[in-house]
């Protein structure tokens, strides 16, 4: 509301302005000037709407720029001057014109160059007018397809435990929809989910979700173009994707993997534990079983297989870790009871001696 009521206090401005300054040259001309005002004030608002998808580093590189290219018209200008005689003062304007604008605007283009270059540090570079806000509301996080897909990172937003806005890029929206558009079923499926999947972290109240429009149209491959986001705004990059989270550490971008959080989740379990579950499959070995915990883990039991479908209660003998997760091996509870009694039988008390 604060906005529009900006904007038409500029264009009456602008307007009146305009009015009373060609009014002052000729009274006919007040009704143009007025035109002349609100054109200039649409101008105006032109440029506001571009400058939100420039980053702070392009600005300050461009404003810089112009400063450098003014000032060397000015020198140029300042040693042409006595060259021009007094009957050549009426090209002397256009030529300064001339001047001026050829170098204020190739001092625009190489600050915009370089300040596109230049890393500012976190924090700087952080705005909110082009809903890229990062100071206020903490470091952004940028969400990448495959984590959206997986459908994960919906429940972790709504516990509260993610601070700062969650970005959506506009070219991860068009994989999405490519994806959902796809012949493949299982392609189109997951497309689907994850279309779904957005609009319900949308629909959460605690959690601040931002389209983002910037591009890379030299940037080809989606993830390149994530790496380079991560850049502009110093922010995080949520995925569960292995390469993405190798090549975009080697840049110095963060990572927030999904899968690493879900195995740090886990519950840790030691060996001598009884663990109560089911059998619900054979294993790879003879006569073992398959259990899973509730996090999914799986448990192979010794000599489980004729146990499936039933619940027991299993001893834990070892825990091992692998890059796909974590991997209980237990054996029967009855049988390392037995096999203890055996052990105390085996030695006998002091006191027998």
């Amino acid at each position: 509301m604060d906005t529009w009521v900006l904007r038409i206090f500029l264009f009456l401005i602008c307007g009146i302005s305009g009015y009373f300054l060609t009014k002052e040259i000729s009274p006919r001309m007040g009704l143009w000037g007025l035109f002349g005002g609100f054109f200039l004030s649409a101008l105006t608002l032109l440029l506001e709407d571009r400058l939100k998808k420039v980053s702070l580093k392009n600005l300050l590189g461009s404003f810089i720029g112009l400063l450098f290219g003014i000032m060397l018209a000015n020198f140029i200008s300042n040693i042409s001057l006595p060259f021009f005689s007094n009957e050549q003062q009426a090209i002397t304007l256009p030529v300064y014109g001339l001047l001026y604008g050829i170098c204020g605007y190739i001092g625009l283009r190489v600050g915009l160059k370089i300040g596109g270059e230049f890393h500012l540090p976190r924090g700087l570079g952080e705005r909110k007018s082009s809903g890229l806000g990062f100071s206020q509301d903490g470091i952004a996080k940028i969400l990448d397809t495959s984590v959206i897909i997986d459908g994960r990172i919906a429940d972790i937003a709504e516990t509260g435990f993610l601070e700062g806005p969650l970005l959506i890029p506009q070219f991860v929206l068009g994989e999405l929809q490519h994806i959902a558009d796809s012949h493949d079923p299982i392609k189109r499926t997951r497309g689907k989910r994850g279309l779904e999947i957005l609009h319900h972290i949308q629909k959460q109240v605690n959690v601040n979700v931002r389209i983002v429009e910037t591009d890379y149209p030299s940037v080809k491959e989606v993830d390149a173009k994530l790496i380079e986001l991560a850049k502009e705004v110093s922010g995080k990059i949520i995925t569960n994707d292995s390469n993405l989270n190798k090549v975009a550490g080697l840049q110095g971008i963060e990572v927030l993997n999904i899968n690493a959080l879900a195995n740090s989740l886990k519950p840790v379990v030691l060996p001598g534990e009884e663990i109560s579950t089911k059998i619900v499959k054979e294993g790879k070995e003879m006569g073992q079983g398959v259990a899973y915990l509730d996090d999914g883990t799986m448990i192979v039991v010794d000599n489980g297989r004729r146990q499936i479908g039933k619940n027991i209660d299993v001893v834990v003998t070892s825990v091992l870790q692998t890059p796909a997760g974590r991997m209980i091996f237990a054996r029967l509870k009855e049988e390392a009871t037995r096999e203890n009694r055996g052990k105390d039988s085996y030695y006998p008390l002091d006191s027998e001696f």
